[in-house]
């Protein structure tokens, strides 16, 4: 075990207690560490953005960037509450599979399914993942990303079918027809003979931080049937939107 990061931990911890800003003195006192530790774990903080000095007071103190680390958790726990009702309404309706995901690096993390009732059906698994840029839910994600994902996504362009996207040109053209639409499909890009259809859920923020998406086979599932999936997954994920709180307005 990394004693050095545990007792980073442990700084935050006395830091997060404490309203008024921390002293090195009075930190190295508290946690019975000498003065030395206390001032290279505050410096390591700093650089890293978690805490500042205030000019005024010598003291050190935590930044907001712990609070939007934990928002960004909180959130994804949210989102998987606030979905499992209209996931459940729209696996009764399409009889298909129906996940939740969220975007990991260029990968997309699924945190919540349903499984299809037919015995010929998309799989996936809680916890699995997938190339952000080959799924419908990946996509639906990537279109509101920033440019530092797409460009960690444009080292990962391969072939995994003949129709994955391999170039980012071509993926940026996708991405822009997805924020028209309000939806985003995959033709058989990550498994050949599976196929869906994914829309953005959105915080209180307005930032995307989950897609809704079904998947099933391509016999089943053809282009008219994927459009019209999306659509009504654009009113799911807009209610699930709102109950998150966020707002068009």
């Amino acid at each position: 075990m990394d004693k050095t990061f545990i007792k980073g931990l442990v700084l935050l911890e006395a830091m997060a207690r404490n309203d008024k800003g921390s002293g090195v003195s009075e930190l190295a006192a508290q946690l019975l560490l000498n003065k030395s530790n206390v001032h290279r774990l505050l410096q390591a903080l700093v650089h890293q953005g978690f805490a500042r000095k205030n000019a005024e007071t010598n003291r050190y103190e935590l930044t907001m960037k712990m609070w939007e680390l934990g928002s960004r958790i909180a959130g994804k726990l949210d989102v998987r509450l606030e979905s499992l009702p209209f996931m459940k309404q729209l696996a009764e309706e399409t009889r298909e599979t129906v996940h939740l995901s969220i975007l990991d690096g260029a990968e997309v993390l699924y945190i919540e399914k349903i499984d299809s009732p037919q015995p010929v059906r998309a799989y996936t698994t809680v916890g699995g993942r997938a190339p952000a840029q080959c799924v419908a839910t990946g996509k639906a994600l990537l279109a509101w990303a920033d440019e530092e994902v797409l460009a960690n996504v444009k080292n990962r362009l391969k072939a995994h079918t003949g129709k994955s996207i391999v170039r980012l040109g071509d993926l940026r053209r996708q991405l822009e027809e997805i924020r028209t639409t309000g939806y985003a499909i995959n033709t058989g890009e990550w498994r050949e003979q599976v196929v869906g259809a994914a829309a953005p859920i959105r915080d209180a923020s307005g930032r995307v931080v989950a897609a809704l998406g079904i998947s099933g086979p391509a016999e089943r599932l053809d282009l008219q049937a994927l459009r019209q999936g999306g659509k009504r997954l654009i009113e799911a994920t807009q209610a699930i939107s709102l109950r998150l709180g966020y707002s068009r307005t």
